[in-house]
């Protein structure tokens, strides 16, 4: 499996120069091609192919005055940023056609040098870890890291980044191996929440950290005193450097506790289920900053990804399951019941339940229903696969279990693009 390993990079002043100058011919690469296709779609020209726009515009432009600084960077740079464009071009033509679940990906856009967070991205023939623990890139030199973990195997590719903090990552991608830990007879059920962050079927309760609203405080008096500067001025950029610096804190802190929480909880479980809850409609209600704030998105997506790594099952039940109106003692269904209703009781049984409480039973429930269904699908295939949600009996717009995901052919319109040579 490929997995991100990412370690706070120190360039001194000559190196954070090159990396400037990287920075930027790679924008500079990015918006050219990007103008090309834009401008041969709008004259109905057919859709440029990345062979042409790498001998224009980086190994011509080369040659030319008004970009003849692009060579003083290293060329796996430019390259990599056109690779980065046809990647973004693929992602908005497979979203079109129905080939990439999820949201609707927008066609690509320009890049500024006032972007918040600037990044190259090198293969392997541009960069080398070295003996003295630094790491070597072409054209900027020996880059000093420091290394919080040793990386688990020779790394394919590197990314630096500049975050909007003005600090520099490096950020490794490596192959390896999943590490299958011993395995438990305990599964468990999540039912995430804002109040109390999670609450598993098992009684365990999650307190919610708000780290956002922790800082809340002094990011008012940052942001009080960034308004107060005059736009244009050193003193401006100065005052928006520590509002950043601060909301870098603040992010820091809940994905440090993200990766605690959710290593804990793979370690000590089998199988772990959780809701696939609509976090993006949920962002646009009253509750937004909650619930940007409880960041429920980043920490699924590392129970998903380390449930994998050690050998664990893990799998979303449907959103519209309706784990808050069953009870999980007879089965009976109550009927949907309002946010501020924290506890009720059951009308058929009379059982008593805690509404997070109850919902983590339902989820563990569904989840083993799933489960159960998944395995009897194999069973009689012989083929040791997951079966779609519809299968499992869970809603239709549940994400079906497939892989991979085919790019357009050559000549196939898509919103007005055409990704072949030549028009049909």
């Amino acid at each position: 499996m490929w997995l991100r390993y990412n370690y706070r990079v120190y360039p001194d002043g000559s190196q954070r120069g090159a990396l400037a100058r990287a920075f930027g011919c790679a924008r500079v690469v990015w918006n050219d091609c990007l103008r090309d296709r834009r401008e041969a779609h709008a004259a109905g020209l057919p859709y440029v192919t990345s062979a042409v726009l790498s001998r224009t515009r980086i190994t011509q432009a080369k040659r030319t005055e008004e970009r003849a600084w692009l060579a003083d960077v290293s060329a796996v740079v430019l390259q990599q940023s056109l690779r980065d464009l046809d990647g973004a071009f693929k992602s908005f033509f497979d979203s079109i056609l129905g080939k990439r679940k999820g949201p609707r990906v927008a066609p690509p856009r320009y890049k500024s040098k006032k972007d918040t967070r600037q990044s190259i991205r090198l293969n392997a023939n541009a960069f080398s870890i070295q003996s003295n623990a630094t790491v070597y890139v072409a054209k900027v030199g020996e880059l000093k890291v420091r290394w919080s973990r040793p990386l688990p195997a020779p790394p394919t590719s590197l990314t630096v980044i500049r975050d909007s903090a003005g600090r520099y990552f490096a950020s490794f991608v490596v192959d390896t191996a999943p590490e299958a830990l011993p395995e438990l007879d305990r599964e468990v059920g999540i039912d995430l929440g804002l109040s109390t962050f999670a609450v598993l079927s098992d009684g365990t309760r999650v307190s919610s950290p708000r780290f956002l609203r922790r800082a809340e405080k002094k990011l008012r008096r940052l942001q009080r005193d960034l308004s107060r500067k005059v736009k244009g001025s050193k003193n401006r950029v100065k005052a928006r450097s520590r509002v950043a610096r601060q909301h870098a804190r603040v992010a820091d802190r809940r994905r440090d506790w993200h990766h605690k929480t959710s290593t804990q909880i793979i370690r000590d479980n089998q199988a772990v289920y959780v809701e696939d809850l609509a976090v993006s409609g949920l962002a646009r209600t009253h509750l937004a900053k909650s619930v940007h704030d409880a960041g429920w998105s980043a920490f699924v997506g590392m129970l998903e990804y380390k449930a994998a790594k050690c050998g664990r099952y893990f799998a979303r039940i449907g959103r519209f399951e309706p784990t808050s109106q069953v009870c999980s003692a007879c089965g009976a269904k109550d009927g949907p019941k309002p946010l501020h209703v924290r506890e009720w009781t059951c009308a058929s049984c009379g059982a008593v339940h805690d509404r997070d409480g109850n919902a983590a039973r339902n989820t563990l429930a569904a989840g083993r229903a799933d489960r159960l269904n998944a395995s009897q699908s194999a069973g009689r295939t012989r083929t040791r696969v997951l079966a779609r949600r519809v299968e499992a009996g869970s809603h239709a717009d549940g994400h079906p279990a497939v892989e991979g995901i085919p790019g357009a052919r050559p000549g196939e319109h898509v919103n007005g693009f055409m990704t072949g040579q030549s028009r049909p």
